[in-house]
């Protein structure tokens, strides 16, 4: 059985994170992605945070996957022409350039629209359309700028980032989502069109129940489950709520046995209406279920701490597997902190193909992260990212090159 995006060629202009995770989520799909780099340097994440010397990194090899390298010198003439013929034999070209460097290559919208009228161009830029948009963003940036760092940590300290990449990697999800969307309507308008994700957008998107807060803050001046109510003052913005739920059912990561000397053995606990009277058995307090000031959700806000308090009495008696096995019985709603080793050791990962393991010829085996969307008739088969490239003959070849062409421009230096 074929890949979902079998047929569909991807000009991969993308380098570091943002961009190579889109081009990767494609290229797990079926799409062969052709990603252009450097002769001699390639993409810069090749050689940053090295772990062994003179081989790709974990950085580049964990974020591309699937794909074929080539190298190109755009900046000469008979670069250009190269990448023209690519142009018009891709139907996605993906960049997250500075802004207007693509158009200072000289492949404008207009350009690239007369050389392939059907070809999507998709992009990723820190800001979009405003004040900021010439701006250089990163990962934290995006974060603080999107609204994630601002409503990020406790109240009585500073806004913190968060370590998973919603600015990178989040946005390169999003602008997939678009490209795929595009690839779509294409089917009806036979025409291309621009795609563009912009980091703060793509930010800002992930944090849409702190928006919700916003409005709700600005109508009220309180929110009742926010661990500020009921002695905390609330301002003009939506504060930071340290590990509170954002879903208006009370929450809070709380210490198991063994916390003195595990940085991870915490649970992440939530009192959920429904299931509190299994809450009070399990922790011994039973007359909780009909005391007024514990038995309604209402009751209950202004007590949370003490609550907790208690439910964590009882948490530090078991280690968060204990707690979780026991609580799950009762479908009270938990999960374990887990680290990043527990997780890369966990047999069910592996199973389903979320951690794979992937032999690379130079750096040997490794772990990855695989496809994290599971289609039933499209399996992702994760195979090793490509050494700089690797691929150049053999893509050359495709557009209708000849070896002593091929050759020749190796000689110059546009290979």
């Amino acid at each position: 059985m074929g890949k979902a995006l079998d047929g569909i060629r991807i000009l991969d202009f993308t380098h570091v994170q943002s961009g190579p995770t889109c081009t990767q989520l494609l290229a797990w799909f079926g799409a062969d992605v052709i990603k252009v780099e450097r002769a001699g340097a390639g993409d810069i994440t090749r050689e940053q945070l090295r772990d062994i010397p003179d081989v790709d990194s974990l950085y580049f090899t964990m974020l591309n996957h699937n794909k074929r390298s080539i190298t190109l010198d755009t900046k000469h003439p008979r670069g250009k022409s190269v990448l023209e013929s690519l142009v018009r034999h891709c139907d996605v070209l993906v960049e997250n350039f500075a802004p207007g460097a693509l158009d200072r290559m000289g492949f404008t919208w207009e350009r690239i629209q007369e050389l392939n009228p059907r070809m999507i161009v998709a992009s990723v830029k820190g800001f979009g359309p405003g004040p900021y948009e010439d701006c250089k963003v990163y990962e934290n940036v995006a974060q603080c700028a999107g609204g994630a760092a601002s409503t990020t940590g406790f109240d009585d300290g500073p806004p913190l980032v968060t370590g998973a990449q919603i600015g990178d990697s989040g946005t390169g999800l999003h602008l997939a989502l678009g490209i795929v969307a595009a690839l779509y309507q294409r089917q009806t308008t036979g025409r291309g069109q621009r795609v563009l994700a912009a980091m703060q957008d793509g930010v800002l998107n992930l944090c849409r129940v702190k928006l919700r807060d916003q409005q709700r803050l600005d109508r009220t001046r309180v929110m009742h489950e926010y661990p500020q109510y009921p002695d905390g003052a609330f301002g003009a913005a939506v504060p930071r709520a340290g590990n509170a739920s954002g879903g208006g059912q009370p929450g809070s990561i709380l210490k198991c046995k063994g916390w003195e000397t595990d940085p991870n053995a915490y649970i992440y606990f939530i009192t959920q209406a429904p299931v509190w009277p299994a809450i009070c058995e399990v922790i011994g307090k039973p007359g909780w279920v009909t005391e007024p000031d514990y038995a309604t959700p209402k009751a209950r806000l202004p007590r949370l701490a003490e609550i907790f308090t208690a439910i964590e009495d009882w948490t530090k008696t078991k280690d968060k597997f204990e707690a979780m096995a026991i609580l799950n019985e009762f479908d009270i709603p938990c999960g374990p902190i887990l680290s990043m080793k527990e997780l890369a050791e966990e047999p069910s990962l592996r199973a389903t193909g979320t951690i794979v393991e992937v032999d690379h010829p130079k750096r040997g085996k490794y772990l990855s992260v695989g496809n994290p969307i599971k289609l039933s008739d499209s399996p992702t088969e994760v195979t090793r990212s490509p050494l700089l490239g690797e691929h150049t003959d053999e893509v050359l070849g495709e557009l209708g090159l000849a070896g002593e062409e091929i050759a020749q421009l190796r000689a110059i230096g546009v290979i």
